[in-house]
């Protein structure tokens, strides 16, 4: 069976999320404060880990309960020397050789990438 989870590129969001633990690797449920989205709803932070899917894994990706959709920060990839480029219909993550480590497409609006 094969898992395609969608991810959707956020640049208004301070590190990768997900409300799904089960990709989670070695998760211990922990308490580390709470995240404010911009509809100023409040969810709680319940730690986090790496997310491993398939042969892909993201660092520390934090789980936050009740979160319907999975995040990525853009300023998380950045942090971690890792370059995003986005296109009008397509967006990139590389690595700083230039090399393509994960590609995105647009639709309403929205960047988003399958894994």
């Amino acid at each position: 069976v094969v898992q395609i989870v969608l991810w959707y590129l956020d640049s208004g969001c301070s590190k990768h999320m997900t409300g799904d633990r089960s990709q989670l690797i070695n998760f211990g449920k922990k308490f580390l404060g709470t995240v404010k989205f911009r509809n100023d709803h409040v969810a709680k932070i319940m730690g986090y880990r790496d997310y491993q899917i398939g042969n892909v894994t993201i660092s520390r990706v934090y789980y936050v309960e009740g979160l319907g959709h999975n995040l990525f920060s853009i300023g998380q990839f950045c942090d971690s020397d890792l370059e995003v480029a986005f296109c009008q219909h397509t967006c990139f993550i590389l690595n700083l050789e230039g090399v393509d480590l994960l590609t995105g497409s647009r639709g309403n609006n929205l960047y988003t990438l399958s894994l």
